[in-house]
């Protein structure tokens, strides 16, 4: 018997993905997308990675964040997820949860360990993403954890830089109290 010249033999692995596991792949990353912490729980118990990512470099616990889903940001992490594994383009879930607006996110990603400084290639972190939108809770609650109100960005840009171009109307004067 001879091998097909394309075949994969024993030192040869197959580099075809089979394509139920696609889709079973597909269906744990929506999991996360909807929050469904408990359906999460049982399929990583049952072997699926907590650190699975997808074609973007999304985590599981990168789509709970960014869909504000936190009983199932706290179940990924409490399974080993990583709280700062970032995506292809450098983005932690911390930075997500601050873009959307999710203090409670926020909150349990750095209870879980999460580094409130993770910046972004560009130098953006979380702090500087909340204060450009105007997220005032969220400024509050990264200050309060340590967050630098000074850090800048690779364009040389403070949080309290990006609030102001923004035009946010309210971070500025949080930031400004927290450098002084």
């Amino acid at each position: 018997m001879t091998d097909h010249p394309n075949s994969p033999t024993a030192s040869q692995p197959s580099t075809e993905i089979d394509p139920d596991l696609v889709e079973v792949a597909r269906e744990v990353f929506d999991l996360a997308r909807r929050g469904d912490a408990a359906t999460l729980a049982v399929v990583i118990r049952k072997g699926v990675p907590p650190n699975l990512r997808n074609e973007k470099g999304d985590s599981l616990l990168m789509l709970a964040a960014y869909h504000g889903h936190v009983d199932a940001v706290r179940t990924l992490a409490e399974h080993g997820a990583d709280p700062d594994l970032r995506n292809n383009n450098g983005q932690t879930p911390i930075a997500g949860a601050a873009f959307k607006g999710f203090k409670s996110v926020i909150e349990t990603l750095l209870a879980h360990g999460a580094d409130v400084e993770g910046a972004s290639p560009d130098g953006r972190t979380a702090l500087m993403i909340a204060a450009m939108f105007n997220r005032t809770e969220i400024v509050e609650l990264l200050i309060a954890n340590g967050a630098n109100s000074q850090a800048r960005d690779s364009g040389g840009f403070t949080p309290l830089d990006a609030a102001n171009r923004m035009g946010a109307p309210d971070t500025p004067a949080i930031l400004a109290k927290a450098k002084s």
